[in-house]
């Protein structure tokens, strides 16, 4: 079937599930980063447990930290939850926004031979969460999935129009080394961008070399938070 014939709920779908495999290595990471410490500290709490006389003070070190990665592995688990269920109502500061899919991609693109300087500042204008998570990740693999070779990216926020702007450029960096995609999933395409743009109320508009994308300014939601 051609994919231009489905409904834009199913090409946003569709979309949806492509940039989510691409993005699920970043995401296992993300997910056993807090996990892994709390195994070593276990190993030397054992260990201290078994002294004679252990060191109470020791001991209640090595409680705390584990208590503090347990609660963050939480806090991440419950946060990828939100990439496959996105919570209604939830905003972000695009300076947050921006942050965490960069979190997400770096890794990946520098793999590859991209670099990308952050040139957004502090950009407090608030948007919807779900819609600067899923348009600037996929933006930005699109983007770098359709380049032959290596590039530096600027990543950079402006107000116009009654509209939040976050704008991607691009330049080839010729010489520099970087390994193939060998992406998780297939390539992001642009006509992906588009759909979930259109689903979350964004905009996009690119060119070779720069893309554009245009979000509706919101009221700060409030955060939930765990006790």
């Amino acid at each position: 079937m051609n994919p231009t014939a489905l409904s834009p709920d199913f090409r946003a779908e569709g979309a949806h599930y492509a940039l989510l495999r691409r993005l699920a290595p970043a995401m296992r990471h993300h997910l056993v980063v807090n996990l892994q410490p709390i195994g070593m500290i276990y190993e030397v709490l054992e260990r201290r447990l078994q002294s004679d006389a252990p060191d109470l003070g020791q001991v209640r070190d090595s409680t705390a930290r584990i208590n503090g990665f347990t609660r963050a592995a939480v806090r991440s688990c419950l946060d990828v939850i939100t990439w496959l269920s996105p919570e209604d109502g939830a905003t972000s500061t695009v300076a947050e926004g921006v942050e965490e899919c960069l979190g997400l991609l770096n890794g990946n693109l520098n793999f590859r031979g991209f670099t990308i300087a952050n040139e957004s500042g502090a950009a407090q204008a608030t948007v919807a969460r779900s819609a600067i998570r899923c348009v600037l990740t996929s933006a930005l693999l699109a983007c770098t999935d359709a380049l032959a070779e290596p590039a530096d990216l600027v990543l950079g926020t402006r107000e116009e129009g009654g509209r939040v702007l976050v704008s991607i450029s691009w330049v080839h960096a010729p010489g520099r080394n970087g390994f193939s995609s060998d992406a998780a999933y297939r390539a992001l395409l642009w006509d992906d961008v588009q759909a979930m743009a259109e689903a979350e109320g964004a905009l996009v508009t690119h060119s070779p070399a720069s893309a554009v994308l245009s979000f509706a300014p919101l009221a700060p939601s409030v955060p939930l938070t765990m006790d």
